[in-house]
């Protein structure tokens, strides 16, 4: 097994696995296919959106979305998604 430099979350996932605290989920295959027409419906995108932004933005966020591996549209738009549902979580705050 190769030895991987993991970071406190994914510790803390292994720990609990080796603990034995994860348990399989009864009708896998059911529970899958719920999960991915959830998925499917939620990241739908059925509409366009023009933005005017600062070059300088628009240019860290490219840099970023490449360095995440993605594109940079699908980035905006999951930040968007974040901040709407109130999971984007502002790290200097507190």
């Amino acid at each position: 097994m190769k030895n991987f430099k993991l970071n406190e979350e994914e510790n803390e996932l292994l720990d609990s696995l080796e603990l034995g605290e994860w348990h399989s989920v009864d009708n896998l295959e059911k529970e899958i296919s719920s999960h991915q027409i959830i998925a499917k419906n939620t990241l739908k995108k059925d509409k366009r959106v023009n933005l005017r932004m600062s070059a300088k933005d628009l240019e860290a966020i490219k840099t970023y979305a490449v360095e995440e591996g993605l594109p940079y549209q699908t980035l905006m738009s999951s930040i968007l998604h974040k901040f709407i549902t109130g999971r984007l979580v502002d790290q200097k705050a507190g």
